[in-house]
């Protein structure tokens, strides 16, 4: 790196400023706990190991900078969703010839081969170029890099496939420095998988079926969402959700992989800090996650003391799990994933709550805990996009809609990579695991289109919308970028920033790609304070949306709706029977039609407004659905609020304004067409108007002269015959 002589010198002048060794020389702050045995002395704020906080903090340097970032996945860490064109030469093969992650990409291929691909693709999917478009673009200040531990301690299949990465890495470092971008190393993949999803490395639970698929077709076959597993905390019982025992091995490993990254990476000044394990599964021990983190800190302080320690939240946003954790503790921050793509299909409406009521526990986070980082987002409303789910594969019961298919993209590091181009006259082509997402006939499924409404603020056009918007109501640019601006309000607004996942893909998914919606307007380049970001949730958060019941649902599912209502508020409702008695199952079971809807609308509507702040949305088991109030929205700032309804709004009564403008002239235009043609061609008629007053003006006019004489010398009589 041509940055690191620098740096080292810097260190070497000013070893107590750089450098965070333990020292009881150091000086500490005013008022700060005194030391006993459980304690250690760093240059900036003093560890207490027993407790697991900190205090003396000098505030050397403070998380004053909202991040505003991009994830570069599919790069170092490989995702067939994100980069199909490497993982095509494994269709139609079988359980020996398949691979769906990089672990097995290196094991069926072997070390040469291997090695040959990726460092083809390593050279082609993150460039100088588009470091540089990136920073250009005023939207980026930061860049997540997805890692795996074999990159720095190589074991297994790893071994020879993956040499080479880390000469990426110092690129990486290089170019991001040039461009003025700070980087957090995130540790994306650990030995034995974090969590089962093929993004850790190795897609864990897996089993081949094809010996009980030999009829009807024949099909090799597999399984592995029903059966996932997450070896790197120890052996997993999915009966009891629950660990059998804690492989220490594996977690020392994850924290010799942290310290090699702090020694080969501390003296470059474009790293931000690391992220020590991405998405740890809900399943994981909170106490050891807690003790690695920590563990995992001090090893980050005592070498680089100025990075950032970025913590993920394990899938459990939640106080009581990280409140008071590290309370204290410099350049620490908790990152929590918050996707919109495995949601249910809803209207706009309901998707822009939700993007706004985050907003809820990131702030109370950030006064339990401190600084929270939204790690990764996208624009995706469904789960559409080919692959999401894995190669080839499929959550049971996704996606919930039907998808819309596009030509599916040529590869991006050229031709000469095996199975590509996708084969046209090809239909699916296994393996096949629990559900089907790939090519078809050369397209490939991506997300869905958003129409504009028929029925203004109706809300329910999505129910019956195909995937591919008709000619003239595509509403998808207006319905992400009033998502997007909703999500960056919350996001940047309310906690420390964000990174987007991801910087782009292989195959067009602006709702997955930083770049393509960018392009397309739907992200805005600039500053975050701008009033068009910080007034895009100002209907949902002064509550001008009412959660209503669906007219179209079977009355006994509304009924289960407003049981759990009931359930949850218990006498704390404002629902009352005919005796103004609060309202109870009983009531609700005799009631059908109008009565039934009416109370639904209460009912949900009350819980929803109450709860709300703390991410409740209007669900009830698919019985609910927001709608906006009827009202006008004062506001001292309307010029600076832009809504996608407005918008709408204006739209159509300009459409109806042109309409009318067009047929009023088209009228009197024909009217005076036909008026000329009358007087040329009747000449009874001639006669009788060139004795009025208006026949007299008009023969003196300008349409006269233009349309031929209206008079009785215009034409010769013929006489009659008689015979």
């Amino acid at each position: 790196m041509k940055f690191k002589l620098l740096y080292l010198l810097v260190s070497s002048l000013s070893p107590g400023f750089i450098t965070a060794e333990p020292s009881s020389s150091s000086s500490s702050t005013a008022g700060a706990a005194p030391q006993n045995d459980d304690s250690t002395q760093y240059p900036h704020f003093v560890a207490h190991n027993k407790t697991q906080t900190c205090t003396a903090d000098t505030h050397s340097l403070p998380f004053n900078t909202q991040i505003r970032g991009v994830n570069l996945g599919g790069w170092l860490v490989l995702e067939p969703w994100i980069t199909p064109s490497l993982f095509y030469q494994f269709l139609g093969k079988d359980e020996n010839t398949t691979a769906i992650d990089i672990h097995s990409f290196c094991t069926v291929l072997g070390p040469e081969e291997g090695n040959k691909q990726l460092k083809r693709h390593w050279e082609a999917w993150v460039t100088q170029d588009i470091i540089k478009e990136l920073a250009e673009s005023g939207a980026v200040n930061s860049l997540r890099l997805p890692v795996g531990d074999w990159m720095y301690k190589p074991y297994g299949a790893y071994v020879g496939c993956t040499d080479g990465a880390l000469d990426y890495v110092d690129n990486l470092l290089d170019w991001a420095y040039d461009n003025n971008l700070n980087v957090l190393i995130d540790i994306h993949g650990v030995k034995g998988s974090q969590n089962g999803f093929d993004n850790s490395g190795q897609a864990q639970g897996f089993e081949w079926t094809s010996v009980l698929n030999t009829v009807p077709a024949g099909d090799v076959t597999f399984e592995h969402w029903p059966i996932r597993s997450a070896g790197w905390m120890g052996e997993f019982d999915r009966y009891t959700a629950g660990y059998k025992n804690i492989n220490y091995d594996n977690i020392q490993h994850a924290l010799d992989v942290i310290q090699i990254i702090v020694d080969m990476y501390k003296s470059y000044p474009a790293v931000l800090g690391i992220e020590p394990v991405n998405e740890p599964w809900q399943y994981t021990p909170i106490d050891e996650l807690k003790n690695f983190y920590w563990e995992g800190y001090l090893i980050v302080k005592q070498s680089a003391p100025f990075w950032k320690y970025i913590m993920h939240d394990s899938f459990r946003l939640d106080p009581s799990v990280w409140g008071g954790f590290m309370a204290g503790c410099p350049e620490r921050a908790l990152d929590t994933h918050i996707y919109q793509a495995w949601k249910d299909p809803s209207s706009r409406e309901t998707f822009y709550e939700n993007a706004c009521s985050t907003k809820h526990i990131i702030a109370t986070m950030e006064r339990v805990f401190g600084p929270v980082i939204v790690g990764e987002w996208s624009l995706a409303t469904d789960n559409c996009a080919m692959w999401l789910n894995g190669f080839n594969d499929n959550l049971p019961g996704f996606p919930r809609l039907p998808c819309k298919y596009i030509p599916c993209a040529n590869p991006y590091m050229g031709f000469d990579q095996p199975g590509t181009p996708v084969d046209p006259g090809k239909p699916a082509q296994g393996p096949f695991g629990t559900g089907m997402s790939g090519p078809i006939f050369g397209l490939c499924p991506v997300g869905r289109d958003w129409l504009v409404e028929s029925e203004h603020d109706s809300g329910k056009d999505w129910m019956k919308a195909p995937p591919t918007a008709p000619y003239g109501r595509d509403a998808s640019d207006e319905v992400m970028t009033q998502l997007a601006l909703k999500k960056i309000n919350s996001f940047s607004g309310y906690g420390h920033g964000f990174y987007f996942w991801n910087f782009r893909t292989e195959i067009d998914e602006p709702h997955w790609s930083y770049m393509s919606a960018l392009k397309r307007d739907w992200i805005p380049s600039g500053d975050l304070n701008d009033v068009v970001i910080t007034n895009a949730c100002h209907k949902e958060d002064n509550g001008l949306y009412k959660c209503i019941a669906k007219r179209d649902q079977l009355e006994s599912n509304i009924r289960n709706g407003v049981d759990f209502v009931l359930k949850i508020q218990g006498n704390k409702t404002d629902l009352v029977n005919d005796n103004d008695e609060p309202l109870t199952k009983n009531d609700v079971a005799n009631m059908t039609g109008k009565e039934l809807y009416t109370l639904a609308d209460k009912a949900y509507n009350e819980y929803w407004q109450k709860h709300r702040v703390d991410g409740i949305t209007c669900d009830f088991g698919g019985t609910g659905v927001l709608v906006e109030v009827n009202s006008t929205i004062p506001s001292a700032n309307d010029d600076d609020y832009f809504d996608d309804d407005e918008h709408r709004e204006v739209d159509n009564e300009m459409k109806l304004v042109e309409i009318v403008a067009f047929s009023t002239l088209s009228i009197l235009i024909g009217s005076i067409l036909g008026f000329c043609a009358a007087m040329k061609s009747n000449k009874n008629f001639n006669k009788r108007m060139q004795k009025t007053k208006f026949g007299k003006t008009i023969s003196r006019s300008f349409v006269h002269k233009s349309f031929g004489e209206f008079s009785s010398h215009d034409y010769t009589e013929i006489p009659s015959i008689r015979v």
